[in-house]
């Protein structure tokens, strides 16, 4: 069959996407990878087929036009709190799930960022590619809506691949139960009014896909009640080099890593969080720290530009994090103990309150007692006992080669073209 995956257009979102995709090519099946072009030269440095579609994003122009937007804007009347407050799209506690907070979360996403990061162009041109490309089965991030409106345009099944928690399909199911309890006419729903636009008009599945594939283990996952595939998370790194001093650790010392992940230095030009704060969090431990940080100097501290962390990790013995997909899920794979500083976007927060709660790493609200939450990551044996488990059931879900079959059964039975 051919299969299309359309990832957001940034590294890290492509190399979520990049095990999956190989393990259907390595399956016999056809695949290539469209999105802006940002992301262009990602999938040709992962030897896949790349459909650049569009003009580039240029995501990071964006934010900074929307926080130099935000800075000259006047606070409206009983105002507070950060525009990431507004933008806040991971609540899970009931009584906050009221139908002015999912109404007003889902409008400023649908407005403000999910419509600026679907331009008409890139969204015409995908679909062009499918009309003569017919794709069977288009896999899409939850990001990256162009998917699932080419899917249904050329009649392909179509899941969501998440790189991260449910958030977007947690708040949609609660939303939509908050709508079915209001009078008919007052049942706004900004997503279903603005994707209605393409197309043959709206389909929840536009939202959520036909099913859902997922990387998180089920312990941590959330329940939205969707079809769910698991499918085991395989780090991808992008085309990197081993470097020479990765085995040289003195004998009984630890090694902390901090990282800071990729997406804020291509987004914002620039780390999010205190990267002099975090040093100062880990300085005097009596250990060695690998950071991958840009322009930094530090005593004690070996700084590096990029070092793959699926070779790194496992020779750490506790990891510093924002939460980012792919530091948070390989981390997991590897068992070791996370301390997280969650920068608030998207699910990172969520993450390190559902990390904590498994026992498996700690939470930092701030970076005022980093220092001592690191040492009890590294010293506590029951948070490295916790980090274990989380590694066996991480290694249990099934490989990428492994739901290729059930891709292949699950494409065969959504496929409309099939089913009329």
């Amino acid at each position: 069959m051919r299969v299309l995956f359309t990832p957001f257009p940034s590294s890290s979102h492509v190399n979520n996407q990049v095990p999956l995709a190989w393990a259907l090519r390595a399956a016999g099946h056809e695949v290539c990878m469209a999105t802006q072009p940002d992301a262009t030269e990602d999938i040709l440095g992962a030897g896949l087929t790349a459909v650049p579609v569009g003009d580039m994003l240029d995501v990071a122009q964006h934010v900074r036009d929307a926080e130099a937007r935000e800075e000259e804007r006047p606070p409206a009347d009983g105002e507070a709190g950060s525009w990431l407050d507004t933008f806040d799209i991971s609540e899970t506690r009931t009584e906050s799930l009221t139908y002015d907070y999912l109404h007003g979360t889902l409008t400023a996403w649908t407005n403000v960022v999910l419509q600026n990061t679907m331009p008409r162009r890139a969204l015409d041109e995908l679909v062009a590619f499918t009309a003569h490309w017919h794709p069977d089965l288009v896999i899409w991030d939850p990001m990256y809506f162009a998917g699932a409106i080419a899917a249904k345009s050329c009649g392909a099944a179509h899941a969501r691949f998440l790189f991260g928690l449910d958030v977007l399909g947690n708040l949609r199911r609660h939303y939509l139960a908050a709508l079915a309890a209001r009078p008919a006419i007052l049942r706004e729903d900004p997503l279903a009014e603005w994707l209605g636009r393409y197309g043959s008009g709206f389909t929840e599945d536009l939202v959520v896909g036909q099913w859902t594939l997922d990387p998180v283990p089920s312990s941590l996952a959330l329940d939205t009640g969707l079809p769910r595939v698991g499918v085991r998370y395989v780090p991808y790194n992008g085309a990197s080099v081993v470097p020479d001093w990765i085995g040289e650790l003195e004998a009984g010392t630890a090694r902390v890593c901090i990282t800071l992940g990729m997406a804020h230095r291509e987004v914002w030009g620039t780390d999010r969080l205190s990267v002099g704060r975090i040093l100062q969090g880990v300085a005097d431990l009596g250990v060695e720290v690998i950071a991958t940080l840009d322009d930094v100097e530090a005593d004690g501290v070996r700084v590096v530009d990029f070092v793959p962390l699926d070779v790194l990790l496992p020779l750490c013995s506790a990891v510093v994090s924002h939460g980012g997909a792919g530091s948070f899920q390989t981390a997991l794979v590897h068992g070791v103990p996370q301390v997280v500083v969650p920068d608030m976007l998207w699910d990172t927060g969520l993450k390190a309150r559902r990390l904590a709660g498994a026992g498996a790493g700690l939470y930092a609200n701030d970076l005022t007692g980093l220092r001592d939450l690191v040492g009890r990551a590294l010293h506590d044996r029951g948070i490295a006992a916790a980090a274990r488990r989380l590694r066996s059931e991480a290694l249990a879900m099934p490989a990428p080669s492994e739901v290729v079959a059930l891709l292949e059964r699950l494409t065969a039975a959504n496929r409309p073209t099939a089913a009329g």
